[in-house]
C-alpha cells in the first residue's frame, strides 16, 4: 500500500481540512461516474478514498502515524506475543512461537498463523481451536446531498471504493456535516469477530435560492413595483412547492415576511421551523414614459427625501 499522505499529495503535518480539501479535488476527478470504463482510473481512486479514510478519522491517523497501523488500516504485528495473547482463551495462550519473518504479515494473517498452529498442536476440536475473536474496524466515506433531500428526506446509493454499493437513508432535517451511522457496514471482524460500522458524513449542497439557518429557511423574493405598492396575493416558493402569501400595501425592499411551518423538519429534534421571506422591489427593466410622468407628477407634491430620513443628508 502507498503512503496515504503521499496518495493525497498532503504533507505529514497538514490540518484536517487540508486533507479533507485535497480529498475533494482528487475524488472529483477520478470518481468513477466521471471515468466510466477507465480501470486505471478507477483504481487511484480507490487508493484516494482508502488513504482518505485512514488520514480523516483522527483516531487511525494517529496509530498510522505511531506505527500502529498500517496504510491499509490493518494492525502491524506486535513483537511482545506473551502480553498481547496471555489473557486469550485456554489453549490459545503463549502459542505465538512465530519466527522473525512474520513481522511482515498482515493482522488477520498473523491471527491465523497463530491459531492455526495451536490447533495443529492440540487438533481442530481442542481448546487450541477456541480462536481470538476482534471486531472489524469503521469506515468513514462522505456523501454529498441536495439542499431538498437533506430537508425533505431521500434514499441514496453510495458506491464504494471496492466497487459495492450501500443504500443511505437520508432522514428528514439532515444538516450539513451530519455523520450518519450504518451499523455492521464496516470492515469484517477477525475470528468471526463483528464487522464494524460506516460512517457516512453527509454535504449539503447549496440551494440556488433557498438557504438554511438552524431549522428555518430563508428566500431572498423579488415583487414588482405594483406588488409592493398596491400589495397582493402572490404564490412563493417552498420546499414542499408554491404557497400562496399575501404582500402587504407599501411593502418595501428589506421587508420580511414568515410563513409559519415552512422550514426545516424537526423529526425527534422538535417543531418543525419557519419560512422568512425577504422582499425586494425590483423595477422594470423598460420603464415607459406614462411610468415615468406618474412618478413626476406624484413627486411634485410629496416630501419623499429617504437619504434625510435615515440622517444621511
Amino acid at each position: 500500500m502507498k503512503d496515504p499522505y503521499e496518495l493525497l499529495g498532503v504533507a505529514r503535518s497538514a490540518s484536517a481540512d487540508e486533507i479533507k480539501k485535497a480529498y475533494r479535488k482528487l475524488a472529483k476527478k477520478l470518481h468513477p461516474d466521471v471515468n466510466p470504463g477507465k480501470k486505471d482510473v478507477e483504481a487511484q481512486f480507490k487508493e484516494v478514498s482508502g488513504a482518505y479514510d485512514i488520514l480523516s478519522d483522527a483516531e487511525k491517523r494517529r496509530r498510522f502515524d505511531a506505527g500502529e497501523i498500517d496504510a491499509s488500516g490493518q494492525e502491524t504485528p506486535q513483537r511482545q506475543y506473551y502480553r498481547q495473547y496471555a489473557q486469550s482463551d485456554d489453549g490459545a495462550r503463549y502459542a505465538g512461537d512465530f519466527d522473525s519473518g512474520s513481522e511482515g504479515m498482515a493482522a488477520e494473517d498473523l491471527f491465523s498463523e497463530l491459531f492455526g498452529r495451536a490447533r495443529g498442536r492440540r487438533g481442530a476440536g481442542g481448546p487450541g481451536g477456541a480462536g481470538f475473536r476482534m471486531p472489524g474496524g469503521d469506515v468513514t466515506y462522505t456523501l454529498e446531498v441536495p439542499f431538498l433531500e437533506a430537508a425533505l428526506g431521500a434514499k441514496k446509493r453510495l458506491t464504494l471504493p471496492d466497487g459495492r454499493t450501500l443504500d443511505v437513508n437520508i432522514p428528514p432535517g439532515t444538516h450539513d456535516r451530519q455523520m450518519l451511522r450504518l451499523k455492521g457496514q464496516g470492515q469484517p471482524g477477525i475470528g468471526g469477530g463483528p464487522q464494524g460500522d460506516a460512517y457516512i458524513e453527509i454535504h449539503v449542497a447549496q440551494h440556488a435560492h433557498f438557504r438554511r439557518k438552524d431549522s428555518d429557511v430563508h428566500l431572498d423574493l423579488p415583487v414588482t413595483l405594483q406588488e409592493a405598492v398596491l400589495g397582493g396575493k402572490i404564490d412563493v416558493p417552498t420546499i414542499d412547492g408554491p404557497v400562496s402569501m399575501t404582500i402587504p400595501a407599501g411593502a418595501n425592499s428589506g421587508t420580511t415576511l414568515r410563513l409559519r411551518g415552512k422550514g426545516i423538519p424537526g423529526g425527534s429534534a422538535g417543531p418543525r421551523g419557519d419560512q422568512y421571506v425577504h422582499l425586494t422591489v425590483v423595477l422594470p427593466d423598460d420603464a415607459d414614459g406614462k411610468l415615468k410622468d406618474a412618478i413626476k407628477d406624484w413627486a411634485a407634491t410629496h416630501d419623499y427625501d429617504v437619504r434625510r430620513k435615515a440622517g444621511l443628508s
